[in-house]
């Protein structure tokens, strides 16, 4: 068994540096080491021991650090929505991971959705602070270690920092992680390191590198274990037309190695794709690792871990985060169900309730089922792609049961161009996984208080209403009184009760300045026509009435009691009273 590369993934928000970040490692780490010397695979760039080794400096031996492992592979697309196709089963291909935040931004919600994936796929991770060069009045001293250069800085720069520092801290926290600056670290297993740093200037790199060297060489050499031998085991990054070459995949290979002319099957939406490789391309070693117009040589075979374009026929319906892998000729159909397998505990297809969610890639939709099923949200089909004129009908399915779950979400997607959703059917695309659910649940509790507002229209509403002196229009037959709503609302037909609990009537009609009207709010004075009571003998000026509301109807308003107003509430409480005297159990 021998060690391959350690394989890192750089995540973070938006403008965090990312980029830059990695630009920097490469870039000194050109400039540290011989022309030619690192080597950029497809997707990644491979940075080699001796270049690690000259960039850190004298780091590695003052806290003597042996490291045995060919190098990193550093990652080349950050971001979350790269992470999860760096899937495998049961897992992530990355190693470890560096989460990198902007010290003058802190953690963004992209940040947090960052810590959950990697959360979910207990990948561990190391924090880069990065930008520290922009905080007012830093002195930067690339020559320097980060901790010297830290101690060089003014009072005033070294507060902010660490509160800054501290903020982070705090932040990771309510995440359930415990972090602290690197040097303070008492036990890397419970704590997670911070590295304050620069990719402008590139302070704290050195650093960096070194405690993912360390890391690598004290937890995580065990699992760098691989056979050489062995048939290639890998991911599928992207898919992708080369001019020349047709359909390509780029793709990471883990364990084992690859070679021309080998079968290998990928995984599909539909069946498994078995196809024989026709080339394997790395970039020309002398081309400049970030030129898009770099030339690709061919290579007769590639080992784990490293990425590799790959041509073959037929990979039209190869899809980004499938599994790879190489087989012999006459292992294809074991190797197929394999796959189908691991491909199959991702895929939803059910005839139960449940919403409908598509993703970009395997990895992607992984991430989102998780968080879905985390917070109990209900799956009927989960797939791959731009949301169809299927998935639109699957959905609709689902109204006349629960219109909650007529809903379609799509991360990293939308809608093809010519489908038309219906207005039962809600759609809600986002490329932040969080933002998508929130949106959703969201979506949901406001559809939600439209159905009960619904329901409750159809309910006589708590209202608390007094006869005005010198207002009495007409005896009776019926008597017509002029009446102030000192709370909630009076319907045309609320049965109405005297605070003794007698002299049922009811608001037969409400007018208002001579108009006929349906309803009349708080502070509103009306005239109203109340049969089957005489002014003088059941009723009297001055007196105060209550809706007379039915047994179903206070306890339809208990349930939605978060749809009342607190005088709606301190009505219905009055209510039950009065009731309650004649029926201690009313509405109960």
């Amino acid at each position: 068994m021998e060690l391959r590369s350690l394989i890192v993934t750089v995540m973070g928000n938006v403008d965090s540096g990312k980029t830059q970040l990695l630009d920097t490692i490469r870039s000194t780490a050109i400039v540290e080491s011989e022309p030619g010397k690192i080597t950029q695979c497809i997707g990644c760039s491979f940075i080699p021991l001796e270049t690690i080794k000259k960039v850190c400096g004298t780091l590695l031996e003052k806290r003597k650090i042996d490291i045995k492992i060919p190098g990193f592979v550093i990652i080349d697309t950050p971001g979350h929505a790269a992470f999860t196709n760096l899937r495998k089963r049961g897992g992530n291909l990355a190693d470890i991971a560096v989460l990198v935040i902007d010290i003058n931004e802190g953690v963004k919600q992209q940040t947090v959705e960052c810590i959950e994936i990697l959360k979910q796929y207990k990948t561990p991770f190391i924090i880069a602070v990065n930008k520290i060069d922009l905080l007012p009045g830093w002195s930067s001293n690339p020559k320097e270690g980060i901790l010297d250069c830290i101690q060089k800085q003014n009072e005033n720069v070294m507060l902010l920092l660490e509160k800054r520092l501290y903020e982070t801290v705090g932040k990771i926290s309510e995440q359930g992680f415990n972090a602290e600056r690197f040097d303070r670290i008492e036990d890397y297993t419970k704590q997670i390191a911070i590295i304050p740093a620069s990719a402008k200037t590139a302070e704290g790199l050195p650093e960096l590198l070194m405690v993912l060297a360390g890391l690598s060489q004290r937890f995580l050499e065990e699992s760098l274990k691989f056979d050489v031998t062995g048939f290639a085991k890998g991911t599928v990054l992207e898919v992708k037309e080369e001019k020349g070459l047709g359909m390509t995949v780029d793709a990471i290979i883990y364990d084992g190695s690859l070679k021309q002319n080998e079968t290998i099957v990928i995984g599909s939406l539909g069946q498994p794709i078995a196809t024989k490789i026709k080339a394997l391309f790395m970039p020309d070693p002398l081309a400049e690792m970030r030129d898009k117009k770099a030339k690709f040589m061919p290579v007769k075979e590639v080992n784990a871990a490293s990425g590799v374009k790959i041509s073959a026929p037929e990979l039209e319906n190869a899809v980004a985060g499938m599994p790879l892998r190489g087989c012999l000729p006459e292992d294809i159909d074991k190797t197929k169900e394999e796959i189908k397998k691991e491909v199959g505990e991702v895929l939803i297809e059910t005839d139960r309730q449940g919403i409908v969610i598509k993703a970009d890639s395997l990895g992607s939709l992984e991430a989102l089922i998780k968080m879905l099923k985390e917070r109990g949200i209900e799956i009927k089909k989960a797939s791959i792609g731009d949301i169809s004129k299927n998935d639109v009908s699957d959905a609709e399915i689902n109204y006349e049961k629960n219109p909650l779950q007529s809903a379609i979400l799509g991360f990293n997607v939308q809608l093809i161009p010519y489908v038309k959703a219906p207005e039962n059917v809600k759609v809600i695309c986002h490329n932040v996984i969080y933002q998508l659910i929130d949106d959703f649940e969201k979506w949901q509790l406001d559809e939600k208080e439209k159905m009960e507002g619904k329901e409750l229209e159809n309910l006589y509403r708590p209202c608390r209403l007094k006869i005005l002196r010198g207002y009495v229009f007409r005896q009776s037959n019926p008597a017509v009184v002029g009446v102030e709503v000192l709370a909630g609302t009076l319907k045309a037909g609320t049965p109405l009760i005297k605070q003794d609990g007698s002299a049922t009537t009811e608001a037969k009609s409400i007018q208002h300045e001579q108009e006929t009207i349906e309803k009349a709010e708080k502070g509103k004075q009306v005239a109203v026509s109340l049969p089957n009571v005489t002014v003088g003998r059941q009723i009297h000026e001055d007196d105060v009435l209550y809706s007379a509301i039915p047994e179903e109807h206070f306890r339809k308003f208990k349930e939605h009691k978060n749809l009342l107003s607190h005088d709606e509430i301190e009505i219905l409480k009055e209510v039950a009273e009065i009731m309650r005297k004649q029926n201690p159990m009313w509405g109960v």
